[in-house]
């Protein structure tokens, strides 16, 4: 019998990759890549930003994760603040919420019926 904590991970664990292409005119600008979001990186990402704004831990959470399709960083700390100022918010947005919505397409149930078929 497979242990609930290893089909949580075999489902939804830091192996998983996700992406995102960013676009303009249908032209691809840059695709970002990144590994699901754990707990305790969050604890750590909120630790670092050291406030309760939505929009910094957000931003922070966006350099932190974002890499390219051989795994190397898109983003350093130094970059925060260049971001902050020189990119449109929307686009930030978009690869911060693609980010958050990662994996949302895969159901809990379709983990539990694999659990029960075990």
């Amino acid at each position: 019998m497979t242990r609930a904590v290893d089909l949580l991970k075999n489902k939804f664990g830091v192996s998983q990759l996700y992406k995102h292409d960013i676009k303009q005119d249908d032209e691809i600008i840059l695709t970002v890549y990144w590994h699901p979001l754990t707990i305790a990186e969050r604890e750590a990402i909120q630790k670092k930003t050291g406030t309760d704004e939505t929009s910094d831990y957000a931003l922070q959470m966006m350099i932190e994760k974002s890499i390219d399709k051989d795994g190397a960083k898109l983003f350093q700390d130094g970059d925060k603040a260049s971001l902050r100022r020189e990119i449109e918010a929307s686009v930030l947005e978009e690869i911060q919420l693609a980010m958050i919505n990662a994996g949302a397409d895969k159901e809990v149930k379709e983990a539990k019926a694999d659990l029960k078929s075990k």
